[in-house]
Order: C-alpha cells, then sequence, then structure tokens
C-alpha cells in the first residue's frame, strides 16, 4: 500500500468515526455485561473501578461467590475512600455445600447491593459474580432487574459471572463475552499472586 492509498484510507476512516461520535450524543448511566467462560470478567470490572476512582468517582463493589477469599485488588482498595463494598459471607458454594447458608447469605449480599443501586452519589456499582445467583436461583431475576431499572439514571452497573440470564443481556447496553481458549489452571499451573489472585 503506497502513502497516498493509506493516507486515503485513513481519512475515510476518521470521517466515519468523526460521524460516529457526533450521533452518539445520550448522556445515562449505562450498564455492563462481563459474561462467558474465559478469564478476566471481574478482572476488567476492577480496571472499571480504577478507572472511575482516577475521575473521583464513588463506587460500590459487590461480591457474590468469591467470600473472603482476599485478592490483590482487595488489599489494593480497601482503604480507598471511594469505594464502599460488601461481600457474599459464605463463599464458593462448592466450599460450603449448604444451599440455604448460601441462599440466605446470597439475600444478606443483595439487601446492601440494592441499597447501592438506590444512592445516587455512588457512580458506579460493580455486581461481581450475580449471574451465579441468578442461575441457582438463589435471587428474583426480576428484582435484580427492577432495580437496575429503576437505579438513578446517571449510575453506571457493570456485571459480571459466566452464563448470563436473557433478562441481562436484555437489560444490558454493552454485553462482552469473554471466550476460554486456553487457561494455565489446565495445565495444573497454581493461581499466581498479580495475575490470579
Amino acid at each position: 500500500m503506497t502513502d497516498k492509498s493509506y493516507k486515503k484510507r485513513m481519512q475515510r476512516k476518521k470521517e466515519y468515526i468523526d460521524s460516529r461520535i457526533d450521533q452518539a450524543n445520550i448522556d445515562k448511566g449505562i450498564i455492563v455485561l462481563l459474561t462467558g467462560n474465559g478469564k478476566g470478567k471481574s478482572s476488567s470490572a476492577m480496571g472499571m473501578i480504577c478507572r472511575s476512582l482516577g475521575y473521583d468517582m464513588k463506587v460500590a463493589l459487590v461480591r457474590f461467590l468469591k467470600g473472603d477469599q482476599q485478592t490483590g485488588e482487595d488489599l489494593f482498595l480497601e482503604n480507598h475512600p471511594n469505594i464502599v463494598s460488601a461481600h457474599m459471607k459464605s463463599g464458593f458454594t462448592w466450599d460450603t455445600q449448604d444451599q440455604e447458608l448460601d441462599k440466605i447469605k446470597a439475600r444478606e449480599t443483595w439487601t446492601e447491593a440494592k441499597q447501592f443501586l438506590q444512592n445516587p452519589e455512588i457512580a458506579v456499582v460493580v455486581l461481581d459474580e450475580i449471574t451465579y445467583m441468578i442461575n441457582y436461583n438463589y435471587l428474583d431475576e426480576s428484582e435484580i432487574l427492577d432495580s437496575l431499572a429503576n437505579r438513578p439514571k446517571d449510575q453506571h452497573v457493570v456485571i459480571t459471572g459466566r452464563a448470563a440470564s436473557q433478562g441481562l443481556i436484555d437489560a444490558s447496553d454493552t454485553v462482552s463475552e469473554v471466550e476460554d481458549v486456553k487457561h494455565a489452571f489446565r495445565a495444573n499451573i497454581r493461581a499466581q499472586k498479580g495475575i490470579d489472585l
């Protein structure tokens, strides 16, 4: 490709992108859904938390499923003044093996999440691994969808977890599916600090 044809192609591309930017003129809180079997959904949500904190926004982090397992991002964010959080106390369902306890703990955590979703001072709410709570019938999907629909109009929500329901997909503005191509754990490599923990 010659310099002249490359420049012409990039000019056309710029015109198209500029026209799309001009058309995007709506300001509102958006829902981002990160689903699929691949690694990186919660990590992506943590990146959005850091981005929001960089703009001095208040963020709520609600973690279902992972319990008291502490990660590097938890250690980094735990004393940040703009973070509020709620963590499901029972942890991984395969560890507890107690469905009734898990349901109770999921409801307790959801009660806190609902308060965050009603608070106009919180700019971003992350609902980490909430898809499991719907799939396991620990939480009522219609109640979650209702809370999402009735949150403050400028509040953003990030939802993570595998096998997102059609209801969550339909309610979301941006949906990304993370594909599992290869994973170190399947080669018997332990979770590593800084990458997995």
